[in-house]
């Protein structure tokens, strides 16, 4: 297993112009933060020192599999603040954050090392973010236009900046990205562990009974179909021609009825954690 590292071309690499009008909230989209939510979560801890930080970790209000709800929260509001925030309000999230990292590290049998401040973890988690930001986003609206794509793009830094990653380290352009995104997805390494792991999480065992019955089946199917081939065969799932159609109508039916609705909605509940991010600074409330 290879730790991730930052693109280093021997002569530096154009960064494309911004497109004319860009905003960004026209590609905030909340659904896909449901849709595409798991299997990201399956991508950053493909890394196994992230996995094992997560696994290990003696946070106990952050585990997942135990506070499935303040997860949710504490992960969406990082995206909403990352993508929409303002400076002030990212550097509040980030002491926010880092407060809690500064408990999670890997324990001395661990078989992996992992330290929540380190730059190159972080830029693999950041990575991810953004593979799943524009992954979803195209599955349901389409492909953006190269302008849109190439500013939505360096927009995006902000995932990782917004934690330890410096500017540098993020890949200067989508080129260079989706060039160190497949030398770093080929190279995840999912052993028995982390594979049994994430099968818990694709199962919803953090969920009530009766809420499991009515919602694994249909979860393991996106998380299955949102997953890249190559960690779809580490983590040993099947998937067929026909669940590629199924997944691709899926998706087509969610993009239509995101045409009927108007931003604000659309946007739910990135905009929801945005705003109650806000009210707990305004009241000196815990932002994580």
């Amino acid at each position: 297993m290879t730790v991730p590292q930052p693109m280093s071309p021997s002569e530096p690499e154009p960064r494309p112009l911004p497109a004319p009008d860009f905003d960004v909230e026209d590609h905030i989209v909340g659904i896909t933060a449901f849709l595409g939510g798991m299997a990201n979560v399956i991508m950053q801890l493909g890394l196994r020192p992230v996995a094992y930080g997560v696994m290990e970790s003696d946070v106990r209000s952050g585990n997942v599999m135990e506070h499935p709800f303040k997860r949710l929260r504490t992960t969406l509001t990082y995206l909403a603040v990352a993508m929409l925030g303002t400076e002030k309000e990212r550097d509040a999230y980030r002491l926010a954050v880092n407060t809690v990292h500064r408990r999670i590290r890997t324990k001395p049998t661990s078989p992996v090392k992992y330290n929540a401040f380190d730059p190159q973890l972080q830029l693999w988690v950041a990575a991810c973010l953004y593979f799943g930001f524009v992954d979803l986003l195209e599955k349901v609206q389409g492909p953006m236009d190269e302008a849109t794509a190439d500013t939505f793009y360096a927009h995006s830094i902000r995932l990782g900046t917004t934690l330890q990653v410096r500017p540098e380290m993020w890949p200067p352009n989508r080129a260079a990205f989706w060039q160190f995104w497949e030398n770093n997805l080929d190279n995840l390494d999912i052993d028995d562990t982390t594979r049994a792991y994430f099968n818990d999480l694709i199962d919803l065992k953090m969920l009530p009974l009766p809420v499991r019955w009515v919602s694994a089946g249909f979860h393991r199917f996106v998380v299955t179909g949102c997953l890249p081939p190559q960690i779809r065969r580490k983590m040993s799932l099947s998937w067929t021609t026909s669940n590629q159609r199924w997944f691709d109508r899926t998706m087509k039916v969610i993009g239509s009825s995101l045409k009927l609705q108007p931003r604000a909605l659309r946007q739910f509940p990135m905009n929801y954690y945005l705003w109650d991010m806000r009210r707990r600074m305004r009241k000196g409330k815990p932002l994580v």
